[in-house]
């Protein structure tokens, strides 16, 4: 199970992560409502808060910084890293999908 963190800090650091990510994402590729951009964001808020530790952990150590960075610090970047990622991927497959059921119909 997903430990969302027992530390308030932990968590805040997770939280500001997963809404910049979800932020980021918004600008980079424009949602084309209102209802894709709520979506969009809280789906990168979950993905953030929920991956951020293990995503920021992964990316330490494949990047050979994991010594010099603190928790907080691996959390907010893990954080929006997993929220940015999460809504590209899906972003792209929906956008993939809409162009396929636009040919097939």
């Amino acid at each position: 199970m997903a430990d969302l963190g027992n530390e308030a800090g932990v968590l805040a650091a997770k939280a500001a992560g997963a809404a910049a990510g979800a932020g980021v994402s918004l600008i980079y590729l424009l949602p084309k409502s209102r209802r894709e951009a709520a979506s969009r964001f809280f789906t990168g808020l979950c993905c953030g808060l929920i991956f951020g530790k293990p995503t920021g952990l992964w990316l330490s150590d494949r990047m050979g910084i994991a010594d010099e960075l603190t928790g907080l610090e691996i959390s907010l970047t893990g954080s929006a890293a997993a929220s940015l990622l999460a809504w590209w991927v899906l972003g792209a497959l929906v956008r993939v999908a809409e162009r396929w059921g636009k040919r097939a119909g």
